[in-house]
């Protein structure tokens, strides 16, 4: 079965190809070429060199020969032609010139169709060969590999090379805090996503790809490392919600690191893991250094006093600006504003009471504050200031 399947595959490939010259396609042609249904052997450099030599040149050229690549990794129900693909993609995403990669950023792209989404990918035909279905988990596993390798440099706002780039660190340096924590999650879900690999199976193109792998590992690993060793000169002046994101990150990153150290054995020395746990310790610390009850979660809202004088605040409360008495547990009442709670002490409360600055409105009770010229204002609700009660 296996070699019948292997004959029609040689048959399809001759026939697509005649087609192709008798048309005079010659970007059609040399994708045909590079994507065979040889399940053994990878594309050549030269059928690579020669396919993206075509498809360079303007925007219109670049963005015809990626649609008619996604086409054809879209048609396909070969695992192997599938996986050709995805090879040609990942060397357009790693090694490939400017104007294809800039193309080739539109996929997947947000609020279409994600032309990379292969998880349910079946060979629907010759189910019964092996080979077939242990090439079709390598589909799934590499579509979404390079799905978040496009993503992480999208966040990134370059593509990952095979050189280092000379200002990374400087760069990373000059980054707010919010974008930072951007780039670092993108580049832990891509390391995530290289420990999900499937276990080679001695198929050539299957080792093909695992070469690949291991080259984007040894570049996200530097990318990671800089941003790590970045975060652990911030992290003492991280805002709350930063260092919890900040210590999920990490958290991630050390549950990787025996899934990767099991792939590759370089990955054993690298002094990433040790900056990895000393930046969680700390991220750690900064969420719960404080346990008393102005804690770090309490600093974090965004709490307005109204005082006697409005000059410099909102002369109107909004909707958000109400009482909630919640039951249950806690007996008392929390003051939402801005989207924040403080707690208003029972103190205070008999006191704004007393000021008629409470107003109940069937669910909840309006905090008054003091706006409006006072003969605009209704006897018993006026809250005046000691200037203008003396």
């Amino acid at each position: 079965m296996a070699k019948l399947t292997h004959l029609i595959g040689i048959i399809k490939d001759k026939a697509s190809q005649s087609k192709a010259a008798l048309l005079s396609q010659r970007t059609t042609l040399s994708l045909l070429r590079a994507t065979t249904h040889d399940s053994s052997t990878p594309p050549t450099r030269n059928h690579l060199h020669t396919l993206l030599s075509s498809a360079d040149g303007s925007r219109a050229t670049a963005a015809a020969f990626l649609e008619l690549l996604i086409d054809r990794l879209n048609a396909t129900h070969h695992a192997a032609v599938a996986l050709k693909c995805l090879l040609v993609v990942h060397h357009i995403a790693r090694r490939g010139t400017f104007i294809l990669q800039d193309q080739l950023s539109v996929y997947p792209s947000s609020g279409g169709r994600n032309h990379l989404s292969l998880s349910n990918f079946r060979r629907r035909r010759s189910t019964s060969d092996p080979t077939s279905w242990q090439l079709s988990s390598w589909v799934r596993w590499f579509a979404t590999h390079v799905e978040h390798l496009l993503c992480a440099s999208r966040a990134l706002g370059f593509f990952l090379g095979p050189t280092p780039r000379s200002d990374t660190e400087e760069k990373v340096s000059a980054l707010a805090t919010a974008d930072l924590l951007t780039e670092l999650e993108s580049l832990v879900a891509l390391v995530e996503g290289l420990c999900e690999r499937p276990e080679p199976n001695g198929n050539g193109l299957v080792e093909e790809i695992v070469g690949l792998a291991r080259g984007d590992w040894a570049v996200v690993e530097r990318e990671v490392r800089v941003r790590v060793g970045e975060f652990k000169e911030r992290v003492e002046g991280l805002k709350f919600g930063e260092a919890v994101e900040l210590f999920c990150c990490m958290k991630r990153l050390e549950e990787c690191e025996d899934k990767m150290v099991g792939m590759i054995e370089e990955a054993r020395e690298l002094v990433l893991w040790d900056l990895v746990r000393e930046v969680k310790d700390k991220a750690r610390f900064q969420v719960y250094r404080d346990d008393e009850p102005n804690s770090k979660l309490r600093k974090q809202t965004t709490m307005h006093l109204l005082t006697h004088s409005h000059r410099f605040s909102p002369t109107l409360l909004t909707a958000r600006d109400f009482l909630r008495f919640p039951s249950g547990r806690d007996n008392k009442p929390m003051m939402i504003y801005k989207c924040s709670f403080i707690t208003l002490r029972s103190p205070n409360l008999v006191v704004t009471k007393s000021e008629n600055r409470i107003m109940p409105d069937g669910v909840n009770a309006k905090l008054l504050g003091c706006h409006g010229p006072l003969a605009n204002r209704q006897p018993g609700r006026a809250f005046l200031s000691n200037g203008a009660t003396a």
